[in-house]
This record gives structure tokens, C-alpha cells and sequence, in this order.
């Protein structure tokens, strides 16, 4: 049923709102902590390495358990972090309700594609998949944007009250329209985790990991990048972070076109206009309307990259489906965690215009690594 899919994305809507939400606002949250923007993106990336390192685990651990209970107990850390963080306590309290929160967050995706999966037609599992993965699209465009203007005017407070009041509603949501579905009983075997030796998953995994440093190797820094390289205001950057999303909506269905070509062809294509999106950042100087042709093109290839990262791992591994969408995640996260690191030394030991350059050098890797692998995938299809 379509029903559970679009909960599934309200959901996941909360969940980027938190994660991904402070990129808008990181000047303000360094300002507000007197710290520099490289120690305050440590909100993204603590978030993203607790993703990669623990959600696997976390996904074996919760495996048997109801799958709406679970996915209740992963908001239900969203709430709780977000309306604490209201309050604006120490910087290093802040952190670690970041890091607890991130816990659960590649279960409830996994258990989300899963009860839209389970409850529909074979013939439509991609497109309950789409559905559920809509919600980081459309987070882009409302309460990400939304979380921006408001601190931008009343201050650090208003996105994370934001945050908490999103993740109540998708708490409420799951809660009276999921149905109870009772975990998998088949007992995980270890064995099946041979897989990980495989070279043809350690290829598909540094592809899914690379590409994600490639993008958040400046993404994470979009507002600061935007502000001081390219003169903009803290309006316009607000503005900037709404076309981005607005321009996503399209981006989301030209990837599903896309990708439907295969997942080799797509991923090429998508890490060319990456390339391309850097170097014109890194030549175009501060005229207006030039960056806002770049931010339009640049939510063009960057959006439909979780689509393409996940589809790349789930054909060529054999893992279990919850599994292989948490290990997906965790992937992504960590390479979300690598970007906004390498991000994050070029902007303390070189300066922000150099930014674009670390962009460029992940696409050239995330290319060797396509070209290595495609003897695996070549003939795979989405």
C-alpha cells in the first residue's frame, strides 16, 4: 500500500531535517559556540560516522523486533534530541544528543523500504523504494529551508524546534497508521557476512563511500561557501538552500530516468557533472545570478545520489534486503563523515576557495573506482 510508503517518507523527512538541517546554519552555530566552522561541522559528521560504524550492528541487533516499534523508538530519539537541543546547552551535550539520535537512523530506513516492500506488488517494490526516499527530497525544499529562514531571524533556537516538532509528527504518524509487523524469526547467520571479503563488494562500497565525500566535501559547507566566497547574504543563502530543494523535485525523477539506463552509466554520469559543478565554482567569481545557474545545476546531479548509491550496493551484493539498505546508509554516512572532514582541513589549512578542489579530486577517485569495478556491474541493471 502506497499508504505505509508515504509514511515511510514523512519519516525520513524528519530524520534529514535533523541530520542535514544544521548545514544551513553551521556560521550561526560556530558564531553562537565561539568555535571555527571545521570544529561545529563535527554536528554533521559525529552524526554520519556513529551512521557508518554502528548502523549494521544496530540493524542485526533489532532485526527480530517489531519493525513499527523500532522505527517508533528511532523517532522517539529525534523528539527527545531535538527538544533538548532547544535549549542550547554546551556544545558537547549538543554532540551527544546528535550521537544518540544517529543510532537508529539506518534501522528506521531499513524497516521503512521494508513494510512499503513487504505490503505491495513485486512489480512495484521500486517504487515504493522511490516513495520512501522522496522524503529527503522533500525535506530539501520545506523544512530544511524552512529551519534556515527561521534561525536566520530568530535565532539558533528555531531549527531545532523545527526538528523536534517534524519528528513528533512523523512520530504520530507511524504510530496510527503503520501496522505491527513482527521481525524476521530466521536467525542471522555470520556466514552470510562472507560477502564482505568479496573484492566485488569492497569495489561497490569505496564507490558508494567516495561519492558521498565527494558531494559533502562542500555541500556540508554550503552556506558558509556561499556566504564569504560568493558575497551573499544570509536571505539569499536562505533562498539558495529553498532552490536547491525546489530544483531537487525535478533533479529526483531525471535520476530515476537516468538510472534506468543502468547503474554504471548513471553513476559516470552524475560523478562527470560533479566535476564539472566544481571547477565552476572554483573559476566563477561572486556575480549573483552565475551562482544561482551553479546551485540550480548543482541540485541537479547531487540530489538523486542516495537513489543511485543504494541501488549500486543492493545489485551487486547478495545480502539480506534490511541489511544491505542499512549497510548502504552506513556507507553513505561515513563517506558524508570523510567529506566533511577533508571539507573541513581545506578550509583550516588552505582557505574556503579551495574548497571546490577537494570536490574534484573525490570525482577523479570515485571515477577510478567506477572504471575498476565495472566488470562487475556493467551488465546489472535497476
Amino acid at each position: 500500500m502506497k499508504k505505509y510508503a508515504y509514511v515511510g517518507a514523512l519519516g525520513l523527512l524528519s530524520i534529514i531535517t535533523t541530520e542535514f538541517g544544521v548545514i544551513g546554519v553551521l556560521p550561526q552555530i560556530a558564531s553562537h559556540y565561539r568555535i571555527s566552522i571545521d570544529q561545529a561541522s563535527w554536528l554533521l559528521s559525529g552524526f554520519a560516522l556513529v551512521i557508518a560504524f554502528l548502523g549494521p550492528l544496530m540493524t542485526v541487533l533489532t532485526v527480530r523486533m517489531d519493525k513499527k516499534k523500532v522505527m517508533l523508538l528511532a523517532l522517539a530519539l529525534f523528539v527527545i534530541s531535538s527538544f533538548i537541543s532547544v535549549s542550547l546547552p554546551p556544545f558537547w551535550l549538543l554532540f551527544t544528543l546528535r550521537l544518540i539520535s544517529a543510532l537508529l537512523q539506518p534501522v528506521y530506513i531499513a524497516n521503512a523500504l521494508s513494510i512499503a516492500v513487504r505490503f505491495s506488488p513485486e512489480d512495484k517494490h521500486s517504487q515504493m523504494m522511490s516513495i520512501v526516499f522522496s522524503g529527503i527530497t522533500i525535506a530539501s525544499f520545506t523544512t530544511i529551508p524552512l529551519a534556515t529562514y527561521l534561525t536566520n531571524g530568530y535565532g539558533l533556537e528555531a531549527i531545532f524546534l523545527i526538528q523536534g516538532i517534524v519528528s513528533s509528527i512523523a512520530f504520530m504518524a507511524i504510530y496510527i497508521f503503520l501496522p505491527c509487523v513482527p521481525g524476521d524469526t530466521k536467525v542471522f547467520n555470520t556466514k552470510e557476512l562472507v560477502v564482505f571479503r568479496d573484492l566485488s563488494f569492497i569495489r561497490s562500497a569505496l564507490v558508494n563511500l567516495f561519492i558521498l565525500a565527494m558531494w559533502f566535501s562542500v555541500y556540508s559547507y554550503f552556506a558558509d561557501y556561499l556566504s564569504k566566497e560568493k558575497n551573499m547574504s544570509g536571505l539569499m543563502v536562505g533562498n539558495m538552500v529553498l532552490l536547491f530543494g525546489l530544483i531537487g523535485v525535478v533533479a529526483m525523477y531525471i535520476g530515476g530516468k537516468v538510472l534506468s539506463k543502468g547503474v554504471v552509466y548513471s553513476n559516470v554520469f552524475y560523478i562527470m557533472g560533479a566535476a564539472l559543478i566544481a571547477l565552476l565554482l572554483y573559476i566563477s567569481g561572486s556575480e549573483s545570478i552565475l551562482t544561482v545557474l551553479i546551485v540550480s545545476m548543482w541540485s541537479l546531479f547531487y540530489t538523486p545520489v542516495y537513489l543511485n548509491a543504494t541501488a549500486f550496493l543492493q545489485k551487486t551484493t547478495k545480502l539480506p534486503f534490511e541489511l544491505g539498505s542499512s549497510l548502504s546508509t552506513s556507507l553513505g554516512n561515513l563517506g558524508i563523515a570523510v567529506g566533511t572532514f577533508v571539507g573541513g582541513k581545506v578550509i583550516a589549512y588552505y582557505g574556503l576557495q579551495f574548497l571546490p578542489l577537494a570536490m574534484l579530486i573525490f570525482a577523479l577517485l570515485s571515477l577510478v573506482l567506477i572504471y575498476w569495478s565495472q566488470t562487475v556491474v556493467k551488465t546489472m541493471h535497476f
